[in-house]
């Protein structure tokens, strides 16, 4: 008999119409989940436990850092094979990530979720969740880290992406494919993660990092208010292999000089980062502004490894160091 323990956060899963609000709400218990299933669990036992319910868009880092810890709590018990989040889709890419870099056991842990809500008589959830928690409770998940299961298709906490707005298979690893997916209840995995994973244990997750997005002709104004409001931290989701308008290179190199790092990340969907265009605010005049380049990291996940980061004290050349281990 395999020990399963779900825990509920909320989402689009966890979510009804409410009338006198007008609009869906989270607020379906874990218990009501699991009442939702079509398919008996077969040799699989759950335990619920109730951490938050709200969507995702309205979490923060130190939630997500709270819960993190809670799943390395239920982790440690030695009955306890898995664990399953569930969890709203709008950011269950960042707290996978974080969970990724958080979680200290190789045990598996899955989230997964909804994108059409309880209510609705097609709702996609507890397909998902049995899915999940079959998933959890297979030894071939262990020391693979934290994914995310939707629509049967499994997708390694790293590189794993939102991708439509509203389809019930949004969730894509751009450039890289899925893990593997499950039939079923029978597991298939066809690849394993070639990054290997390298746990952080922050006293906090610096929630002063801001992340500040390019388009043509963006001014470096909004840099600017970031660092002198005091912001921590600089993520720019910039162009093509790292490259920013006119005046990001002056910005960086000021901001770094009080402080504040600034990295660079890209906003294409597939590729690295590199040091290749000069003049102006190039990735080589952001570079020798001091600026780091984010190789595949996106923008949001880049922003989450400088908030750990930062959480566990790291800063100057050291924090450049160990956030380059990571890209």
């Amino acid at each position: 008999m395999k020990n399963v323990t779900l825990i509920a956060t909320g989402g689009t899963i966890a979510s009804s119409t409410d009338t006198s609000a007008g609009a869906v709400n989270a607020g379906l218990t874990g218990e009501a989940l699991m009442q939702s299933l079509h398919d008996p669990l077969v040799g699989i036992t759950v335990t619920v436990e109730n951490f938050k319910a709200s969507g995702s868009y309205a979490l923060d880092l130190a939630t997500i850092h709270a819960l993190c810890k809670r799943i390395d709590v239920v982790l440690a018990d030695p009955k306890v094979d898995g664990v399953v989040v569930t969890h709203g889709t709008d950011t269950m890419e960042e707290s996978a990530f974080l969970a990724w870099l958080l979680v200290q056991s190789d045990k598996p842990v899955v989230f997964t979720g909804a994108q059409r809500h309880a209510g609705q008589p097609d709702t996609d959830g507890p397909r998902n969740i049995y899915d999940a928690i079959c998933t959890a409770a297979c030894a071939d998940m262990v020391e693979v880290g934290p994914v995310i299961l939707f629509e049967g298709d499994i997708h390694g906490a790293r590189y794993v992406t939102k991708a439509h707005t509203s389809r019930v298979d949004t969730f894509r690893s751009v450039g890289q494919g899925k893990l593997g997916e499950i039939d079923h209840g029978t597991l298939h995995i066809y690849a394993r993660p070639a990054f290997e994973r390298r746990i952080l244990a922050p006293a906090n997750l610096d929630p002063d990092v801001e992340l500040i997005a390019l388009g043509v002709g963006t001014t470096p104004r909004l840099m600017g208010l970031a660092v002198q409001a005091g912001a921590s931290g600089i993520i720019l989701s910039a162009f093509g292999r790292g490259n920013a308008p006119k005046g990001f290179a002056a910005e960086a190199e000021n901001a770094i000089a009080r402080g504040c790092p600034v990295i660079a990340a890209s906003r294409c969907h597939e590729g690295r980062t590199r040091a290749v265009y000069g003049k102006d605010s190039g990735g080589v005049t952001l570079e020798r502004s001091g600026a780091v380049l984010a190789g595949d990291l996106s923008a949001i996940k880049a922003r989450l490894l400088l908030s750990a980061l930062l959480g566990a004290g790291f800063s100057g050349a050291k924090l450049t160091e160990v956030f380059q281990a990571y890209t």
